[in-house]
């Protein structure tokens, strides 16, 4: 991990905290699809329980794409256009 520098751009530390919880909900969805159909009982997961790991896919998804809208300068010109709607 490199030393932060004090130019760096506060908002890119949440931008990236999203990046990293959409690969690790990413890991957790792949792993509970990879083992629906297992053949060791006490490693399956229930359809439940895949249906929550993908749910948590997507709400990170949507954590990352609120966070790179922030971030960029149209982003914030497009969520004051919806506003008006």
């Amino acid at each position: 991990m490199s030393p932060q520098r004090p130019s760096a751009p506060p908002p890119s530390i949440p931008q990236e905290s999203a990046i990293e919880q959409v690969l690790a909900c990413f890991d957790a969805y792949a792993r509970a699809h990879g083992t629906r159909d297992s053949i060791l009982p006490a490693s399956r997961v229930t359809p439940r329980e895949e249906q929550r790991a993908f749910d948590e896919l997507r709400h990170a998804i949507e954590r990352l794409r609120d966070a790179v809208d922030e971030d960029s300068p149209v982003g914030r010109q497009d969520k004051g256009k919806d506003r008006g709607r």
